[in-house]
């Protein structure tokens, strides 16, 4: 029988339990399903404040609304070595509240963004309307642009980077695994303005982390008295800033429908939605600023006695 030294030297042996721990190693590192590092095109994936958002009950009425721009309020750019001149968040934030409005169904968002780029449009096909086509003049009638009830603003109004760090580690044996974390935090505000009279029907902020993590498995060890095997691995999940951003939005828009319901600025074509789990869900969150707002009401009668006044906003 060989002895255990023997058996330790034994290169071939060496070079196979090497090969094995590499491979164990490698698949605690590796995700299970590399194949979807390359892989097609797919829809953007759907958040919870994505099915908040699709599943509101109806409205009585549509409102138009209108977005001319969502801007990056944070001056914040993303740190070297990354990128000196990229900036921390999306810079197409309009695009992503364009489309929380439409998918909410509430709202019939029409285009100003592009305003400019429709106008031009416009007057190409009036510089065609009366063109002689095959000997007969041609009548083109263009319906005029509708007009926005409601003007949607705000912006990205703060980003802030390393709001919570931490990480933990052990190792025995020369074998060990380390973690660490981190959480940066991006905060949005959308207000919504009465285009008749210019006041500001609701004003809703909302947060949102985003949460960024490491594993680091690794061995440090003499497989015998001469030999040494060093090992490390590792692999990191940052969630996509962008998506947060699109919660953020999509929960702000969820918020300011709900809040202007409950202030009777826009209708349900149902009032019995009212108990819909995701109103009453959304109605909760708010009572925390209903609160403070009725114990500064107390402290200072005077405080809210200069309101501005709205009427329920009608759709058309």
């Amino acid at each position: 029988m060989m002895s255990p030294v023997t058996i330790l030297n034994a290169r071939p042996t060496r070079l196979l339990s090497v090969l094995a721990l590499t491979s164990a190693l490698a698949a605690c590192a590796v995700p299970s399903t590399p194949a979807e590092v390359k892989g097609s095109a797919y829809l953007t994936p759907a958040s919870p404040a994505t099915h908040d958002l699709l599943e509101l009950p109806a409205p009585a009425q549509r409102l138009t609304v209108a977005v001319y721009g969502f801007r990056d309020q944070t001056g914040q750019y993303k740190p070297n070595p990354d990128s000196s001149f990229s900036t921390s968040v999306t810079q197409g934030a309009a695009a992503l509240l364009i489309k929380a409005l439409r998918d909410s169904r509430w709202f019939t968002p029409v285009e100003r963004e592009s305003l400019q780029e429709l106008l031009t449009e416009r007057r190409i096909v009036r510089a065609l309307d009366g063109s002689q086509e095959n000997g007969q003049r041609t009548a083109i009638n263009i319906p005029p642009l509708a007009p926005a009830e409601i003007m949607m603003d705000g912006g990205i109004i703060s980003y802030e980077s390393n709001v919570r760090t931490g990480g933990a580690g052990a190792r025995f044996l020369g074998v060990g695994l380390s973690t660490q974390y981190r959480v940066d935090q991006v905060t949005v505000n959308l207000r919504a303005i009465d285009v008749r009279t210019g006041n500001i029907l609701q004003s809703v902020s909302t947060t949102k982390t985003i949460f960024s993590y490491e594993v680091r498995p690794s061995v440090y060890k003499f497989v015998n008295f001469k030999d040494l095997l060093e090992i490390e691995a590792g692999v990191t999940n940052n969630e996509p800033a962008q998506l947060s951003v699109k919660e953020a939005i999509e929960s702000a828009v969820v918020h300011l429908i709900v809040q202007g319901m409950k202030e009777g600025q826009w209708r349900l074509r149902n009032e019995a939605d009212r108990n819909n789990p995701i109103v009453q869900n959304y109605m909760k969150q708010n009572e925390t600023y209903r609160s403070l707002r009725t114990q500064t009401a107390v402290a200072d009668p005077e405080a809210t006695s200069d309101e501005v006044q709205t009427a329920p906003v009608t759709g058309s």
